[in-house]
Parts: structure tokens; sequence; C-alpha cells
């Protein structure tokens, strides 16, 4: 399942209109290193997993918007920020790709 949800994330980011391809490939780059974090984080926190990986794919989704919807856009990139807060000291890249991840999802949201 999280490995479908992260296929679904990539293609939405592909597909994105007007997504200028430096930004897609930094995005696409963010998702692949997510996915390792993601999944090594299963092992142990399954359930914290598949949150950080739904609020991705909700932030994917928000950004990705023809029609932008700010507010949606923030909701989700709050809730994907708040989903990795508890793994600041344990999993540290984790923590940095998602920070990473947020502030070009809200650069695509402007």
């Amino acid at each position: 399942m999280m490995e479908e949800r992260m296929r679904k994330i990539e293609a939405r980011i592909q597909r994105a209109p007007g997504l200028p391809e430096p930004e897609r490939e930094k995005l696409l780059q963010l998702v692949a290193t997510l996915r390792e974090e993601v999944d090594a984080l299963a092992r142990s926190h399954e359930e914290d997993a598949r949150s950080i990986a739904h609020f991705l794919d909700a932030s994917t989704h928000e950004a990705s918007r023809t029609e932008k919807q700010p507010k949606l856009l923030e909701a989700a990139r709050n809730g994907l920020t708040a989903s990795v807060e508890n793994f600041e000291s344990s999993h540290p890249r984790l923590f940095a790709t998602v920070n990473q991840a947020s502030v070009v999802l809200a650069n695509m949201g402007l």
C-alpha cells in the first residue's frame, strides 16, 4: 500500500502542469529519499509511516491542483510536518527531507 501511494505521488509530480523542470526534479529526488526513510520507519512505526505518506500525498495533490486552494495546501503541509515532529532526533534525515519538501510544495502552491 505504501509503495503504491509513493508511486502515485511520483506520477502526480511527473504530470503536474506548469511545474518547472528544476522543481519537478527536486521533488522527485525528495520523494525518493522519503521513500527510503518511510520504509525504514515502517519497520518500527508502521502507523506513523502511513501518516507521513498520507500527508505527503495530500500535500502533492494540493500543490499540483490547477486551481490552487492555499488553505488546503497549508493544512496538508502542516499535517506532513506534524507527522514527523516526533522523529526529529531519531530520524533526522526524514525530518530534514520533509522540511525541504514542504518548502518546495509551498512554493508550488503560490
